[in-house]
């Protein structure tokens, strides 16, 4: 089974990223992306990036867009290009279909996330060069790449329940983003608004927190929340149900 995920997996990742008329697609908005993420950003925050484990959650919330697109295509893209019921017709079972998709979702947004950590990192250390080598806290290493991955297998496992019922990529996609904004981009922004001495406020607040302690719990949220999603895909992911519709 783990080898037939794997080659959905390989599938689903070679045609966002290999072929020609998607490779451009993508090179647009992963350079832009990056330049985002991994430049202007880091740029904005400075050696804080480094120092404050708050200041790295930015790049959390990367895996969860990108798999969301990623998902909503592999199922939705598939049913709109008429591939699925080839897929279906296949010897692949349905959960090895469901999870290649998944993972492949989940690798495509982590994966990007940890890059553009790397190249933020970089570009900090560039931007202040001769005050020693900037690393990151391990604390934040392990909250940015545990988080990151939970989320991006909540964002799969969910898209993947609303590809299912939704008619096409377009709409699967902006279902997910706008539950993405409002649950992610939302306190982001209300952040951003405050008074300076209140958002400063607010900041050290968090900093002052029990990192260790509020990430082991709510990484058991997530991990439950993501294998309760996982379950209902499952569930939903039939394959004469999917013929039918």
């Amino acid at each position: 089974m783990i080898a037939d995920v794997l080659t959905i997996a390989w599938k689903d990742l070679r045609e966002v990223l290999l072929q020609s008329g998607t490779l451009r697609r993508s090179l647009r908005g992963l350079v832009f992306s990056f330049l985002v993420f991994g430049v202007f950003l880091p740029l904005q925050i400075g050696p804080d990036l480094v120092r404050e484990p708050a200041a790295i959650l930015p790049f959390a919330w990367v895996p969860l867009l990108l798999a969301s697109g990623m998902v909503a295509d592999g199922i939705a893209g598939e049913r709109e290009r008429h591939t699925l019921e080839t897929l279906l017709a296949s010897r692949l079972s349905d959960r090895s279909i469901l999870l290649g998709k998944i993972v492949a979702a989940v690798a495509y947004g982590w994966g990007f996330m940890v890059v553009s950590a790397i190249v933020g990192l970089v570009t900090v250390n560039v931007a202040n060069a001769g005050h020693g080598i900037l690393l990151y806290e391990p604390i934040a290493v392990v909250l940015l790449g545990g988080f990151g991955l939970l989320g991006a297998g909540l964002v799969a496992c969910g898209g993947a329940l609303v590809a299912l019922r939704a008619p096409t990529v377009r709409q699967a996609a902006q279902n997910m983003n706008l539950a993405i904004f409002a649950v992610v981009l939302v306190p982001v922004l209300v952040l951003q608004v405050l008074p300076p001495d209140v958002r400063h406020q607010v900041v050290t607040a968090l900093n002052g927190l029990d990192w260790v302690t509020i990430g082991v719990g709510a990484a058991v949220l997530l991990a439950l929340a993501d294998l309760l999603l996982l379950a209902a895909a499952m569930a939903r992911f039939q394959r004469a149900r999917l013929i039918l519709d």
